[in-house]
């Protein structure tokens, strides 16, 4: 059984917000004799919860990901963990060296070279100069930096910061690594080199707490995930499950939810589930392979001619597929419209199917099936969002030399 080596009971941080102005000391004592209370009253400040009641477990081993909007209090989360600040309430136990990367350039003085950052970060995490000697070539040929390793960081561009630092983050081989959203200051190239050590890191074995609003790298990295809101957790489990139910979320802010509208309820959609093989999740598609998609309608009268609708929808509406069957003769009674599918290669994520029935031009009913349905089959994706299509195909790939194209 692995062994926990990040646990936190009830955490929570609270801040300060609000404009302190100096009035000096006349102000003040003028302030005093008008109103002799308001000197207990604070200075216009108002304290607000940036992490409240956050508890957590992380296994050796484990790649946890922690996502959610801006401010939401991931960033807090990580700097407790890193003992960068102190929780106002609960606590936090850590076991292992912690290698931490929080932004750009925390823990680097800029005063010293590159050289020196290196050696300074390796003593930090416990290593000896010898093991840091070690890994340092592989470290400065990492980050590009042959040239400027013995400048000052301070003089360093952002991207020079960040390649250094993580490269000396990942290289000098803490237990414990955590990695906020710090690779989207890097180039495509770079944070392509992220990615793949992020992966040689996850598979040595070491645990990993990452912080990212590319979806696809959590998806990719992640065994599980945090969905952190408004400082606290709102969902947790395996990280297709809890990107699926963010990404719902997220589209759906603003959108009116949509009900059954039928006009006299003589015909009502009941329920919908997923039919896949060896699978008991009903609204969870998890394979490439085949699948069915099974509607359930009540009709409380005869239906000639009738017209069914489906399509399946992504989290922001826009249609991904439809079809539709004519014809259909239905006596009263319950009735299963059931969609085989050979295989849906989408990308991971939330989508929304939508069914409907007519009768000649009448639309008897039209319903935006809930919950939505969470695609969380494997990914065969550009580790990057922004280039990340709407397939998601298992593609071959091999290189030929020119006398294999002539055979």
């Amino acid at each position: 059984m692995t062994t926990t080596v990040i646990h936190g009971e009830s955490l929570g941080k609270r801040y300060r917000r609000g404009l302190h102005v100096e009035t000096g000391l006349r102000h003040t004592i003028e302030n005093f004799i008008r109103s002799p209370f308001s000197a207990f009253r604070g200075n216009g400040q108002e304290s607000f919860w940036a992490l409240k009641d956050v508890s957590l477990e992380v296994r050796e081993g484990e790649v946890l990901g922690l996502i959610g909007r801006n401010g939401a209090g991931k960033t807090t989360l990580l700097k407790i963990l890193s003992r960068i600040t102190r929780p106002t309430t609960g606590w936090a136990e850590i076991h292992g060296r912690v290698g931490s990367l929080l932004e750009v350039g925390t823990g680097f003085h800029p005063e010293l070279t590159g050289r020196e950052n290196t050696f300074l970060s390796g003593a930090i995490l416990g290593m000896s100069k010898r093991e840091i000697e070690r890994k340092f070539d592989e470290i400065v040929a990492f980050a590009e930096l042959e040239k400027f390793i013995d400048t000052q960081v301070k003089h360093y561009s952002s991207g020079m910061y960040v390649r250094l630092a993580f490269a000396v983050a990942a290289h000098l081989e803490p237990e414990i690594l955590l990695v906020d959203e710090v690779l989207a200051v890097g180039d495509i190239n770079f944070q392509r080199k992220c990615l793949g050590k992020m992966g040689d890191v996850a598979r040595a074995g070491r645990t990993v707490v990452l912080v990212s609003h590319q979806l696809n790298q959590i998806r990719r990295l992640c065994s599980r995930a945090a969905w952190i809101d408004a400082g606290l957790i709102r969902s947790e489990g395996t990280a297709p499950s809890v990107i699926g139910a963010y990404e719902a979320a997220m589209f759906s802010e603003g959108l009116s939810a949509c009900d059954h509208s039928d006009g006299q309820n003589l015909v009502r959609f009941l329920r919908w589930e997923l039919e896949v093989k060896d699978s008991n999740q009903p609204h969870v598609l998890s394979t490439l392979g085949p699948f069915h998609v099974n509607f359930q309608v009540e009709t409380r009268k005869p239906i000639h001619r009738g017209v069914h609708g489906a399509a399946l929808l992504n989290a922001g509406r826009d249609i991904v597929w439809a079809s539709a069957v004519d014809s259909l003769e239905l006596s009263p009674g319950f009735h299963t419209f059931s969609h085989g599918f050979p295989s849906l290669p989408v990308r991971p994520g939330a989508y929304f199917w939508q069914v409907s029935l007519w009768e000649d031009d009448q639309q008897l009913e039209l319903w935006d099936c809930s919950p939505e349905m969470i695609v969380a089959s494997e990914v065969h994706q550009h580790p990057l969002d922004e280039w990340s299509g709407v397939l998601n195909i298992p593609v071959s790939f091999r290189t030929l030399k020119r006398e294999d194209l002539r055979a």
